[in-house]
């Protein structure tokens, strides 16, 4: 399939209803409003196709691009093309679903999320957590290191409350990811999300979130859920 074909399928999957949800969450025009569940068939067909995933991105279409980082080969891409691809990430769905998705997956995952977590920019803010959360979702705990994760609890202590409203839900998910799926500093994570309390998170023309790391891992280990691993990020 090359992109005018991909174009076309993605437009036949749109739906209005899951239209108006994007743009509920920020996504702006064009776009075609496709359900994630509905690409996984032409995943199937393309599978992994850097140049393609490449094209789609470059459309500003939310649907191409999100199927862009469906199809994109993470090891292929570099620092710099993760950054051009972040510079027109222009809401947390792209930011945090698309490219950190697709960044998690790459050997340079971290180098990448810890210049854009030391950014003074929110979205790359956002994405640099965003990456950590899944990478220690879905990794085996002796892939980190231990005082670094620990330093970044650190920092998420001291700067949370005076953080970008997109950097804060992010940094709040690091918390209770680190607690549940990294073994090592769940304590110190449980520690840390007490400290923080809970977050009240402003939302555009939504009523106010309020993020509570404490109370997500207490539901978590309810459940049984400590040490937890997803098999997969990308869908």
């Amino acid at each position: 399939m090359n992109v005018q074909d991909v174009m076309r399928e993605l437009e036949s999957l749109g739906t209005e209803r899951t239209k108006k949800l994007y743009m509920g969450n920020g996504a702006k025009e064009p776009l075609f409003g496709v359900a994630t569940g509905a690409m996984k068939p032409m995943k199937k067909v393309i599978k992994r196709n850097q140049p393609l995933a490449e094209e789609l991105y470059a459309t500003g279409n939310y649907d191409a691009m999100y199927f862009a980082g469906v199809i994109a080969d993470p090891d292929a891409m570099t620092a710099e093309d993760f950054d051009r691809w972040m510079e027109t990430a222009y809401f947390y769905m792209l930011s945090d679903f698309v490219v950190a998705v697709t960044l998690s997956e790459a050997s340079i995952a971290q180098e990448v999320a810890d210049t854009w977590i030391e950014s003074g920019e929110e979205l790359k803010r956002s994405a640099g957590w965003s990456t950590y959360c899944w990478l220690l979702g879905n990794r085996k705990d002796e892939e980190f290191d231990v005082e670094k994760v620990s330093r970044l609890l650190d920092v998420v202590k001291m700067t949370i409350h005076s953080a970008p409203p997109r950097a804060q839900s992010s940094m709040n998910n690091f918390v209770y990811t680190v607690a549940i799926s990294f073994i090592p500093l769940h304590e110190k994570a449980l520690e840390v999300s007490r400290e923080i309390g809970q977050i009240e998170l402003e939302r555009p023309g939504k009523k106010t979130a309020v993020l509570d790391a404490s109370a997500t891992i207490e539901k978590w280990m309810t459940r049984g859920k400590l040490g937890f691993k997803r098999k997969y990020v990308r869908c």
